[in-house]
């Protein structure tokens, strides 16, 4: 009697929180801003957030994105990403004449003066983080002479430090808890009098999203995670996803990057976005997934979120007026 068995049910499990921070959120809202109340161009230094969907948008009212200061005119305003820059940018924006906007996410900015400070107290400061992103670009910045970055437990060993008794580990936010708490282990063994920061780096944001995908991948086939390659956090997600026991897990910007083949014997889909993703592509998801017979939408909670950060002080002032100033010196 075989052919009578129903058909087992297919659904969505959507993990909450998700999506954008608060960091995120003002950022983009500062670009926004500024495009409105100075009219284009504004000239965003680097992408404003690691997300493909929101540079296009952000392109098509106006902003410019490039890769280092010196490309933008004189006169101009230029906007600092939300994963903070090195002192260095800040000088540079001077030199050229440019007024600036800085939308460095609270939490990086929190990461910041916690190097300058332990630099002033001479510490060798341990930054764990990724090579190259450019949030560990911007912390490094801080105290060039004073930071090491270890990238992951593996790079633990090819630390040296000039005093084991005044050392100090800083993390990159946006990193998976538990990749930088085994980091952390393997320094202590290294090094048994290593200082913690005064709170946890990693960020309210990354964790909550972390914690619900754990949740989710123990019992889904499948976890997709809307997010761009670039984004850190996201790339993360399909990590701890894997982890927490789903079959299979991939990284997509858009609906339609959604392989077919991926659906093969699976029931339960696990969806869930990076820190940097706007809901709209994960409405993409959900609908292209219903019309495929997932239809049947359960939200995991992993947290509530109510944090909100103002936005940059710098949208106060008259930024054209400043920047004509400055070239006129």
């Amino acid at each position: 009697m075989e052919h009578m068995t129903a058909t087992p049910s297919r659904r969505v499990l959507l993990a909450a929180p998700r999506g954008y921070c608060a960091g995120v959120d003002r950022a983009v809202i500062a670009v926004e801003k500024a495009l409105e109340q100075y009219g284009a161009p504004i000239y965003v230094r680097h992408e404003i957030v690691h997300n493909k969907y929101v540079v296009k948008t952000l392109e098509k009212k106006g902003a410019i994105f490039v890769d280092e200061t010196e490309e933008v005119p004189p006169g101009n305003i230029v906007i600092f990403s939300a994963h903070g820059v090195a002192p260095v940018v800040h000088d540079e924006a001077k030199r050229g004449k440019l007024a600036t906007i800085d939308a460095t996410c609270p939490l990086v900015t929190k990461v910041h003066k916690e190097a300058v400070r332990f630099a002033k107290e001479d510490f060798d400061i341990l930054l764990i983080g990724h090579e190259g992103h450019e949030e560990v670009i911007g912390t490094s910045g801080e105290a060039p002479d004073h930071i090491q970055l270890v990238d992951g437990p593996k790079d633990v060993e090819n630390v040296e430090v000039r005093d084991a008794s005044r050392v100090v580990w800083l993390s990159q936010t946006t990193l998976s808890v538990d990749e930088t708490m085994e980091t952390v282990d393997a320094l202590k063994e290294r090094f048994p009098q290593l200082v913690s920061p005064p709170s946890d780096d990693i960020c309210y944001a990354t964790q909550n999203r972390q914690t619900a995908v754990k949740q989710m991948g123990a019992e889904a086939d499948l976890v997709i995670v809307v997010g761009s390659k670039n984004s850190s956090n996201s790339v993360r997600l399909v990590e701890v996803a894997l982890g927490a026991g789903a079959r299979d897990a991939h990284l997509v910007d858009f609906a339609e990057e959604i392989d077919e083949a991926w659906l093969e014997g699976v029931r339960t889909v696990g969806v869930t976005s990076g820190a940097s993703v706007p809901e709209i592509l994960v409405e993409g998801v959900l609908e292209w997934l219903a019309q495929r017979g997932y239809d049947d939408v359960e939200t995991v909670t992993a947290a509530q979120e109510s944090i909100t950060f103002s936005l940059p002080k710098e949208l106060r002032r008259d930024l054209r007026a400043e920047a004509a100033a400055a070239v006129e010196e």
